[in-house]
């Protein structure tokens, strides 16, 4: 895969141009990605029978399964988990290490031995107030370190009723892409105010934006996960549509109906 992270020169793009192309050209298969976000919940003793459960799951070989548990419990999950799961940290800092009280490095991480880490969650923007500029400098170390990023873009509710979606997602994702070398270790993911119904149209447009300011190849082969509310009687509808490449699931991944989740695509 191409790396490429300066973004095209930006040209304005009419919502039909960012249909047309995330769309029209041929999609190649993209593995089917899950993210079981399992936020500030749970402690060890609940955590080690969920993972029992779901390491005798069945995992598809086209699907690919990451955890992300607390940061407490990183080395206890990369110890329980099988070969089937990658697991992820739920943030990390800008800098290798310092004085910054409270945080975690990339470099710790993968001591832990997660390999992949999620960037910009909804919940680190507008709780901890977390900007575009430190999410992309998160990004930018995070990789460099040799860690995937699963990176984050959606606007609030007021951003939505006032329509100024696309701008807010697409300024997320320019700061992203600036900050991306080598896109096969990257992952967006869109957590909406938008209805499960609209998905596959705001991830369409997604995609037409990187084909548009990335490449055509960046485009066809990134993965765009669904961050919104799924659940075991929602997944497969949503799983069937051509630009929702799998979700970034946060409670449901906590019950036994994640392996229902997993299991969307067949």
């Amino acid at each position: 895969m191409p790396e490429e992270h300066q973004c095209k020169t930006s040209q304005q793009n009419s919502n039909t141009d960012f249909q047309r192309l995330g769309s029209s050209a041929m999609a190649p298969s993209r593995k089917f990605f899950v993210v079981g976000n399992w936020k500030m919940n749970e402690q060890k003793q609940n955590l080690g029978e969920l993972i029992g459960t779901l390491n005798a799951a069945k995992v598809p070989a086209d699907t690919e399964v990451v955890r992300a548990p607390p940061t407490a419990y990183i080395d206890f999950a990369q110890q329980k988990l099988d070969s089937k799961t990658a697991v992820a940290a739920q943030n990390c800092y800008k800098v290798t290490n310092g004085d910054f009280t409270g945080d975690i490095s990339p470099g710790m991480i993968k001591d832990c031995g997660a390999t992949w880490v999620v960037l910009g969650h909804s919940e680190r923007r507008h709780v901890f107030e977390e900007s575009d500029e430190l999410i992309g400098h998160k990004v930018a170390h995070a990789l460099s370190e040799g860690l995937r990023v699963i990176a984050c873009i959606g606007e609030k509710l007021d951003e939505r009723e006032a329509g100024i979606t696309e701008k807010v997602i697409f300024q997320q994702t320019k700061v992203i892409a600036d900050n991306v070398k080598d896109w096969s270790k990257a992952v967006l993911a869109y957590e909406p105010t938008a209805t499960p119904q609209q998905a596959q149209e705001v991830h369409e447009k997604f995609r037409g934006w990187l084909e548009s300011n990335v490449s055509e190849a960046v485009a066809q082969s990134t993965g765009i996960i669904y961050g919104g509310s799924v659940t075991g009687a929602t997944c497969k509808e949503q799983a069937s549509q051509p630009d929702v490449d799998g979700f970034l699931v946060g409670v449901a991944s906590l019950k036994p109906e994640f392996v229902d989740i997993i299991n969307a695509k067949q």
